[in-house]
């Protein structure tokens, strides 16, 4: 009977022991694998995760970069554009200026890119000369004239307004006493007499340099001078000009009777562009008209 009545308390107290073992065991695994960190692939995915939002987020900048780097290109190649046409507009107007019969106001080199030569008078004011030249390099004596228009200047031009000839010739030095010019080592072509005018002519010319392919430039030089860079990377230059009878020519067979120019600059961007196949740069290009007011008195 005692036996009997003791055994269900034997096996309950066993039963309780075993579940607080099993909790105790449970417990110090749930520790160790809190201690022990991550798993390998727990962290592999951790790291695929993140490589993925910093692939995104740096594509994203290197397409925005890139835009704004195109967008760039693009406005200094359409202010280049439109600096070069403005400009090349305002000296072409003034072709033609106060120049003397037998000089080209205006002549072009039909080469693709084109070339233009313009002649005009930056001052209005001429100086007479006074005696007979002894020799062909001077000096060329103009007493009692006005010669400081003739100042900074190291072009001017005679003109014998009896032949109808002339040349530019290179200015030495302007003297005040006695009022003469100087020609240093420069000679003419020949000796030109008393009443001979001279003036302060300027002639230009601007072409397209391609010589450096990757840069390609519209020069501006100034007779006497070496040439400089007017606009950078223009790479074509078009003239066409339409004379008197009306018809429209790309060289002027009769440089006085031009009326109009027309012109067409092409510039392109400094950077090439990898989406362009091909030739890989974006191009604008602009046209204008100029009328020649100073030739519509021929």
């Amino acid at each position: 009977m005692k036996l009997e009545t003791f055994a269900p308390h034997i096996r309950t107290r066993n039963r309780a022991q075993r579940t607080n073992t099993q909790d105790i065991v449970m417990a110090r695994y749930r520790k160790i694998r809190a201690e022990a960190g991550v798993s390998l692939m727990e962290a592999m995915t951790a790291l695929f995760l993140t490589g993925l939002v910093v692939a995104a987020v740096f594509g994203a900048y290197i397409n925005q970069h890139k835009n704004m780097m195109i967008q760039d290109g693009i406005i200094n190649m359409q202010q280049n554009a439109r600096a070069a046409i403005d400009e090349l507009a305002r000296f072409i107007r003034m072709a033609g200026h106060f120049v003397p019969l037998g000089v080209d106001p205006i002549t072009s080199v039909n080469a693709n890119p084109d070339t233009i030569e313009i002649t005009f008078a930056i001052d209005d004011r001429t100086a007479t000369l006074q005696y007979d030249m002894v020799s062909e390099s001077g000096p060329l004596r103009c007493d009692g004239e006005e010669l400081s228009f003739l100042n900074g200047y190291s072009i001017g031009y005679i003109f014998d307004p009896d032949s109808g000839g002339g040349e530019f010739f290179r200015i030495g030095e302007v003297q005040d006493s006695p009022k003469q010019i100087a020609l240093n080592t420069y000679m003419l072509t020949k000796r030109y007499r008393k009443g001979s005018q001279i003036m302060a002519l300027q002639r230009i010319k601007y072409y397209v340099d391609n010589s450096d392919t990757t840069h390609p430039n519209l020069m501006m030089q100034i007779l006497g001078e070496d040439p400089v860079v007017y606009a950078e990377y223009v790479d074509d230059l078009q003239f066409k000009f339409r004379m008197k009878n009306g018809m429209v020519v790309d060289v002027p067979p009769i440089p006085v009777e031009t009326r109009e120019v027309m012109m067409t600059v092409v510039a392109r961007t400094a950077m090439c562009d990898p989406d362009f196949e091909g030739n890989p740069y974006r191009r604008t290009s602009y046209a204008s008209k100029v009328n020649l007011r100073n030739l519509d008195v021929w």
